[in-house]
């Protein structure tokens, strides 16, 4: 209601949105100079945008240029555009993002791919939850009260983990199309068991935040708002099933996103109302939604992930702008250099057991626990996630977006570093169009 009763600074708000794009366009540019994935420019920019602006014009300021009321609306913006984002990510997971599987089609991989990766899925969960606990352990040892925050215990150990266990599905399959390894081995194995990684990584979200009510009544009532989102979500997957549904979303597709996207908002919102969080509701939804290569609703979902991807660099500076009076100088270095270490040691070393049990050579190995240390996009929403439901700190959640960056940038490099003395030919990245980046 305080959106809607903002509406005098609506214009002010569309103003701070076209600046969030041009900081958003100068991280893509600034990425693809650097041969890096667009998301790792778009987020550096956009977490320091405010900070910047702050330290440059002043406080007193900045809060004029920014005041509140216009905040909150961009901060909506900024949600909305995250569940809309979230719709078609949820969608992918379902049946598999096009391309990345060669042609497996809409089931996202084949049979052999699911059997080949079974100890590298494993590999690449259990050791990251492991180092998850780890840091978790390291940061009570040192009674770092910044970095614990006050959330129960069983929770925030469950979210670090989790955190710690994610690799970035979008990202990752774009690392894939851009160096073309979408059909090679690596690719397909890994593109594989992160989807299922990922899958796990939202059961256990909700599982933590439903820790974080440290009662009883609180555990029913989260409880509660998932059983009514899958509920709401479950009826819609059953509306757009009908023959009705399906000729309108090929008849009018512009009204059917429209009507897609504010379904989705409506669930997500409803369960943030009742405890939970909106990202949840916008993962059930995108579940939901039928999928398949001559689905109508699959492309009424990617034009509603288009429209969400567009906005979500205004998601990092709103959190880079929450950051500013949240983070203090006790988010220190050695917190964030032992997460970003946890953090590989746990994606590289679990990644490469898994896929030599599973009997692949060790080049090949390396290759695929390289690929699989990517966080991308899903980390970020993950951490962000924790924060707004109060299990992460500030602190923890400015270390854990440092390793998201840092292990994105990563991927590239080391790839090519492997490339050098192999007599394969090395695959030079595809040059990103506009369409392309969207899916970013």
């Amino acid at each position: 209601m305080d959106v809607l009763n903002s509406w005098p600074r609506i214009p002010h708000a569309v103003a701070v949105l076209c600046v969030v794009a041009v900081i958003a366009f100068a991280g893509r540019w600034a990425a693809r100079l650097a041969r890096q994935p667009v998301v790792v420019g778009e987020v550096t920019l956009g977490l320091l945008a405010g900070p910047a602006a702050l330290a440059l014009v002043g406080r007193p300021a900045f809060e004029a240029a920014l005041p509140d009321q216009v905040l909150h609306l961009v901060a909506f913006v900024a949600e909305a555009g995250l569940v809309f984002y979230l719709v078609g990510l949820a969608h992918e997971l379902r049946a598999g993002p096009p391309g990345a599987s060669g042609a497996s089609g809409a089931s996202g991989a084949s049979g052999a791919d699911r059997r080949g990766a079974t100890a590298l899925t494993v590999g690449a969960l259990a050791l990251p939850l492991l180092t998850g606990l780890l840091l978790v352990g390291w940061v009570q040892l040192t009674d770092d009260a910044a970095a614990r925050g006050t959330a129960p215990l069983p929770a925030f150990a469950l979210m670090v983990s989790v955190a710690m266990s994610v690799t970035a599905v979008p990202v990752l399959a774009r690392i894939l199309t851009e160096r073309g390894m979408s059909r090679t081995t690596a690719g397909r194995l890994a593109m594989t068991s992160a989807l299922v990684i990922d899958a796990v990584a939202w059961l256990l979200f909700t599982a933590s935040v439903a820790l974080a009510s440290g009662e009883a009544a609180g555990l029913v009532r989260s409880l509660a708002a998932v059983a009514l989102g899958i509920g709401c979500s479950t009826a819609l997957g059953l509306a757009l099933r009908t023959g009705t549904a399906r000729r309108a979303a090929k008849r009018f597709p512009a009204l059917a996103a429209l009507l897609l996207g504010a379904a989705a908002l409506a669930v997500a919102l409803t369960m943030k109302d009742l405890g939970m969080t909106a990202i949840l509701g916008a993962a059930m939804v995108g579940f939901a939604v039928p999928g398949g290569e001559s689905e109508p609703w699959t492309r009424t979902v990617s034009a509603v992930s288009r429209t969400g991807r567009a906005l979500v660099p205004t998601f990092f500076v709103v959190s880079g702008i929450a950051l500013l009076d949240d983070v203090s100088p006790a988010a220190s270095w050695t917190l964030i250099a032992w997460t970003v270490a946890l953090g590989c040691l746990g994606k590289g070393l679990g990644s490469y057991a898994g896929a030599r049990l599973d009997g692949r050579p060790p080049r090949l190995a390396v290759r695929i626990a390289i690929l699989m240390n990517t966080r991308g996009l899903t980390e970020l929403v993950v951490v962000q996630a924790g924060y707004a439901a109060g299990i992460l700190s500030a602190a923890m959640m400015l270390a854990l977006t440092v390793m998201a960056l840092v292990t994105t940038a990563m991927t590239g490099p080391l790839l090519d570093l492997l490339d050098r003395g192999s007599d394969a030919p090395r695959v030079e990245p595809v040059p990103l169009t506009t369409t392309e980046s969207g899916r970013r």
